[in-house]
């Protein structure tokens, strides 16, 4: 394991409830609801064999079990994995890094990538881990990736009142590397244009690739309205927001995640 991939695991070890996160903030609970929507409407119907790769403690897997999709994971914290086991219903899962995956080609009717990519810097590395999700589903097989959009850590900072001069300057470097400093918060992370990723999932061999933005335009309001007179309501006027504005070219950046979609071509 090398530094940087013994960095993260520390961070997902000690520093950080990956398993609290879907149900605290604003922004985080629009995750959940809409990434949950998506995957409805882009997964097969019950019964499809998915592999939820980066799946850390497995709450979208055991939804996805509760809609009765068969769903194996593989995550590269070992702590998250003991979750995933645990939890109800329980999920089948095994330590594995995203770039090099212990299942056989073509054994999954999908595969999820809704953490790998935004720790691996390299886009080697992340063609390497999309390629390992191509690989394992079947042809017609499709494969989601999620990402955090390149705007997605300055548009929080100002939502929650924590936009100083250091982190405006930092927001200026991300423009042109997309490369988080780990210093000001999260880990070490690469944050997504919407071309790149669409152009990383096709140079990993998926066709027919739709990008959706998970929040939408209006989390960054649903953050402001923490502790005001109506967070409920601008909740749940972000939430249709999110909807209506899913697939929309020039508001999907604006989202805090991306979700690229796209399919294993036939023979």
């Amino acid at each position: 394991m090398d530094q940087h991939t013994s960095d993260i695991v520390d961070y997902y070890t000690v520093r950080y409830r990956e398993d609290l996160r879907l149900s605290a903030r604003p922004q985080a609970r629009l995750e959940w609801i809409r990434t949950i929507e998506l995957l409805r409407d882009l997964l097969p119907g019950p019964g499809a064999r998915v592999l939820d790769i980066g799946g850390g403690t497995g709450e979208y897997a055991r939804a996805l079990v509760d809609a009765g999709h068969q769903v194996r994971l593989v995550d590269l914290v070992p702590s998250h994995v003991a979750q995933a086991r645990a939890g109800q219903p329980p999920v089948e899962a095994e330590v594995g890094d995203a770039r090099a995956l212990p299942d056989a080609d073509g054994v999954y009717d999908a595969a999820l990538l809704l953490g790998p990519l935004y720790h691996l810097v390299r886009r080697v590395d992340r063609l390497q881990a999309l390629r390992e999700a191509v690989r394992v589903t079947r042809p017609g097989g499709h494969v989601v990736a999620a990402v955090i959009s390149r705007f997605a850590g300055p548009l929080d900072f100002a939502a929650t009142g924590r936009l100083d001069r250091r982190l405006l300057d930092e927001a200026r470097a991300l423009l042109t590397d997309g490369v988080n400093d780990a210093r000001i918060g999260f880990t070490h992370a690469y944050f997504h244009r919407i071309e790149e990723i669409t152009d990383e999932c096709s140079a990993a061999g998926l066709t027919d690739v739709v990008v959706h933005g998970v929040e939408g335009p209006a989390w960054t309001a649903a953050e402001a309205a923490v502790g005001g007179p109506a967070p409920d309501t601008v909740f749940a006027a972000a939430l249709e927001l999110a909807r209506l504005y899913s697939s929309e070219p020039a508001l999907i950046s604006s989202s805090a995640h991306l979700l690229a979609a796209g399919r294993v071509p036939l023979p």
